[in-house]
């Protein structure tokens, strides 16, 4: 998300039954396939909307935008040429799902919920904040850290390009344009490979994409001004991760220790505090007052740092992949798409081992 946590993708399967205890399955299902139909719904192709004329000036731009963008996904990029973001929706909200994670209070794995094809992944997503709050408040009730979050798209991984494919949304059209340009390659991503039940694994791998190409749109494609307020955006988004890193492996090893669990405790709350000391320094000082990390910090729990995990953690090893193909986007993909069929274990040694 721009200015205030982690971009964020919702893999979600819209004709999965949930799976498992607690899983409440009908009425899972009735809201997934439901806000997703719902979505589909208001979605116009893009086309559609650059021709109507009361569509507004700043909106036919960004949708000019996102075609441009679109166009260089695909001949750049190599990313899938299909129906997906060549629609719009306005959903009229700020997020299109909302997530829900949870973990235990001494550990940062997160809690894991198992579907039918896309298999187990640490997060329920719903279309309703209401369904997310009481998953939440549940969660709590049984002693876990929870975290819940708008997210802003979702990808279908390609299954619906048949009815039109993922749309562009009001809920990230507006957003910089090396903001936008990141999430577009990311969603599409998402369609190039997926491995069941290692959301660390599909989350890293495009995070990874958004990161190359969103580099290259920016120095082939946008202007000074665009770059510049990338700039600034990317400086800040690379100090907070440095200090949610940082402050993680220090959690991580206070929970690995054999200490007591009441100490275990104390300790915790010594390393949240100072990394909420940090967090004030770096706003007070080189971000100038910028206050778009606040909810974030505020709300900080083991739960939150999983995610950011399952975000970046394998980052560096796919970046030293896509180096190691030579730069060649169709290498890379297929190199990727050879692990994803792997098992988790031998996916994961083979990834992270330097060629």
């Amino acid at each position: 998300m721009a200015s205030g946590s982690v971009l964020a993708t919702a893999v979600f399967a819209v004709a999965a039954v949930c799976l498992g205890s607690g899983c409440s399955t009908l009425g899972y299902y009735a809201q997934a396939a439901g806000g997703h139909l719902d979505v589909m719904k208001r979605s116009r192709p893009v086309v559609d909307w650059l021709e109507d004329g009361s569509t507004a000036a700043p909106l036919r731009q960004r949708l000019q935008l996102s075609q441009r963008l679109r166009d260089f996904a695909v001949s750049e990029l190599k990313l899938p040429d299909n129906t997906s973001y060549r629609s719009y929706a306005d959903l009229q909200r700020s997020a299109v799902v909302w997530n829900v994670v949870a973990a235990p209070e001494l550990s940062l794995t997160l809690k894991t919920w198992c579907f039918p094809v896309v298999g187990c992944v640490g997060y329920r997503g719903y279309f309703g904040r209401d369904g997310a709050d009481a998953l939440a408040a549940q969660l709590r009730g049984e002693g876990w850290e929870v975290s819940v979050y708008g997210v802003h798209a979702y990808s279908t991984l390609g299954w619906t390009n048949w009815i039109g494919g993922d749309p562009l949304l009001n809920t990230f059209i507006h957003w910089p344009e090396g903001e936008l340009a990141r999430m577009v390659f990311h969603e599409l991503a998402h369609q190039v490979a997926y491995a069941d039940d290692d959301t660390t694994f599909n989350e890293s791998f495009a995070t990874a994409v958004e990161r190359i190409g969103g580099a290259r749109w920016l120095q082939r494609r946008a202007s000074p001004q665009a770059q510049a307020e990338y700039a600034a955006l990317e400086a800040r988004r690379q100090d907070f991760r440095a200090l949610v890193f940082k402050t993680r492996d220090e959690l991580e090893a206070v929970y690995a220790s054999a200490l007591p669990d009441a100490t275990k405790r104390e300790r915790k709350a010594a390393v949240l505090a100072a990394m909420r000391v940090e967090y004030a320094a770096l706003k007070a000082g080189r971000w100038g007052g910028f206050a778009g990390y606040d909810g974030w910090f505020e709300r900080a729990n083991n739960a939150a740092f999983g995610v950011q995990a399952a975000y970046h953690e394998l980052v560096p090893a796919f970046e030293r992949l896509f180096e190691s193909s030579g730069g060649d986007f169709p290498r890379f993909y297929a190199e990727v798409q050879r692990l994803a069929a792997l098992p988790k274990d031998q996916r994961r040694a083979k990834l992270v081992t330097p060629p």
